[in-house]
């Protein structure tokens, strides 16, 4: 069996012969793209950004916590507006519910007086007494809701509870002490219904 000779290899950088093959760079490699030995140039793409891009990047963040806080803040006034609405509702209720309850004790006060007035033909010392049993009624009622009757005599004068309404002179007593009770009071100081018109002693 013959053998063929081996061809003897090209010298470096020589120019292939036609028919021979040449040993190119792979595509996408430093050598493909010309890259020299010290590596890609200072315009190659991938290189650091510029300072226009950071400035843009910086802006971008910016509107972005600008939208996020705005929204935020829009979100708090709805809450505020609907917990303000809540709140009017919720008052609103509670005034109701306060004035059934006082109309509610007021009503037997009603019908006794409605029951007096039917045996107005009736003796009239009955009729006295069911008035003031209603009259007693009353103000128990409204001591229940708060309001106490005041038409205490012999008491130094007091301007947040007492109001004036006459002088007597009476020398057996202290100047500015409450002798007589013209108009009852109801509640106390701080919770006052209506003060007690009084007459208060004085000397000459």
């Amino acid at each position: 069996m013959s053998t063929q000779p081996q061809q003897p290899e090209p010298p470096e950088g020589a120019v292939a012969e036609p028919g021979q093959e040449q040993d190119l760079p792979a595509p996408g490699t430093a050598e493909a793209r010309g890259a020299g030995p010290e590596g890609p140039g200072p315009d190659a793409a991938g290189g650091p950004a510029g300072p226009g891009e950071e400035a843009d990047e910086k802006a971008g963040e910016h509107a972005a916590a600008l939208a996020e806080l705005e929204d935020r803040w829009r979100r708090a006034l709805a809450d505020l507006e609907n917990l303000r609405k809540r709140h009017a509702r919720e008052l609103e209720r509670e005034r109701a519910a306060e004035r059934a309850r006082t109309a509610a004790a007021l009503l037997p006060v009603i019908d006794n007086l409605e029951l007096a007035l039917s045996h107005a033909g009736a003796d009239p010392g009955s009729i006295v007494a069911g008035v003031r049993a209603v009259r007693d009624q009353a103000v128990d009622t409204l001591a229940r809701l708060g309001y106490a009757r005041q038409d205490e005599t012999g008491v130094p004068f007091d301007p947040a509870r007492h109001e004036v309404v006459g002088v007597v002179e009476d020398p057996d007593v202290a100047p500015g002490t409450v002798v007589q009770v013209l108009r009852p009071g109801y509640g106390e100081t701080g919770n006052q219904l209506r003060p007690v018109a009084v007459a208060v002693a004085k000397r000459e």
